[in-house]
């Protein structure tokens, strides 16, 4: 990853990880282009066996595993720890990226207007898990993913952006899985670009502006 001085006014972006990475590996690939907005400065996993952790170490960007599992079912002080990281790192926008866990007021709060995520529908279509097989079970010819500021309810955010997939005759939930996961490498380092420049301008602004927003990109 290209490493650049404080004052390069690139948007400092942790990114939290419960899984392999792929949309995480697709982040830094766009975060090397030197005019790209953001720059990547740590990774946060809540299992230690998380890949997405060796990607980021393989990239040279800070990468710590704060394993939910010793809180004992202490979600608030789980996510404190992770905030206190996150603080540490100088990190000004959070992405989450697969991150499997739904987080607390507490957390939601601390980082209000500078957290976002990417799920594998349409929102407001098919909030929560099983979203391929709901897809399909539901009939859809159309499916995808959406990018989303986090708030306290579930998926239910305002949407950055979004990118369309047909849902094609025999299609399983492995298939259109696949098709939507591309569209996911594609998108979310659009909208992490569009939130960064976002709270870019508010820098400059002092503090003011409003949420961005990104029209859907439809994939054929």
């Amino acid at each position: 990853m290209t490493q650049l001085s404080p004052g390069s006014g690139r948007v400092r972006v942790g990114v939290l990880v419960s899984g392999r990475g792929s949309n995480l590996a697709a982040l830094i690939q766009a975060a090397q282009h030197p005019d790209y907005p953001a720059e990547i400065v740590l990774v946060a996993a809540n299992a230690p066996g998380a890949g997405g952790l060796e990607i980021a170490r393989s990239a040279g960007i800070g990468a710590v595993a704060i394993d939910h599992r010793p809180f004992k079912g202490d979600r608030e002080a789980h996510e404190q720890a992770i905030d206190a990281a996150l603080r540490a790192a100088g990190v000004e926008l959070v992405a989450l990226a697969g991150y499997m866990r739904i987080f607390t007021p507490w957390f939601v709060q601390a980082w209000r207007d500078r957290m976002i995520n990417i799920h594998p529908s349409l929102l407001p279509h098919f909030p929560g898990v099983d979203t391929h097989a709901r897809a399909l079970a539901a009939g859809h010819d159309r499916h995808g993913c959406t990018v989303h500021w986090v708030t306290e309810g579930v998926d239910a955010g305002p949407v950055i952006g979004q990118a369309d997939v047909p849902v094609l005759d025999g299609d399983t939930v492995e298939t259109l899985a696949a098709r939507v996961l591309t569209a996911e490498h594609r998108l979310y380092p659009q909208c992490v670009a569009l939130a960064a420049r976002s709270l870019r301008s508010q820098r400059r602004m002092d503090g003011a502006g409003s949420l961005p927003n990104l029209r859907r990109t439809p994939d054929p």
